[in-house]
């Protein structure tokens, strides 16, 4: 279901996507609104769960995790997916996994230390599990960028029409 926001909201969350700890009073006086109206615009996408949270973006190579890679996943049977997802969900080093169309079933993204440490995720883990029919390894060499999708505001309200509840 789409959220209703309007492009104060817009605005607000563009800032916080850039920063996400740039102080609520700073981003009210760029936008010529008062402190209050940010904190309640911002609680309200919090629980409309546009907002999701704010996290720290790691350099894990600095930290010694120097592979990241992912791999596609083909399921034995489709319908394994519930079943398989919770396993997965278990295992640390998959840091994002994905049910898709196509060769594979589930795409999942990790980060391990090293070389040993992905063939040991691969066999030990991860295709020694029955859903899991096969599985193919795609090391990522370089990552260009990475980055959210950047919000651009319109004249108009976003979404659907507000309901008069202005902050």
């Amino acid at each position: 279901m789409q959220c209703k926001i309007d492009n104060l909201d817009m605005k607000i969350l563009s800032y916080l996507q850039s920063d996400s700890r740039k102080p609520f009073l700073e981003i009210a006086r760029e936008l010529n609104v008062s402190g209050g109206t940010i904190h309640s615009r911002v609680n309200r996408l919090r629980e409309e769960g546009v907002i999701q949270g704010t996290k720290i973006v790691l350099d894990y190579d600095r930290l010694g995790h120097s592979v990241v890679a992912f791999i596609g996943i083909r399921l034995a049977k489709a319908g394994q997916f519930k079943e398989i997802q919770e396993k997965l969900k278990s295992i640390p080093q998959i840091v994002e996994l994905h049910y898709t169309t196509g060769t594979y079933s589930l795409w999942a993204k990790i980060i391990v230390e090293n070389m040993p440490g992905l063939y040991a995720l691969l066999g030990e883990k991860l295709q020694s599990l029955d859903a899991i029919q096969s599985t193919e390894t795609f090391v990522i060499l370089n990552t260009t960028f990475s980055r959210d999708l950047s919000l651009h505001v319109r004249d108009q309200d976003i979404c659907q029409s507000r309901d008069n509840r202005r902050a």
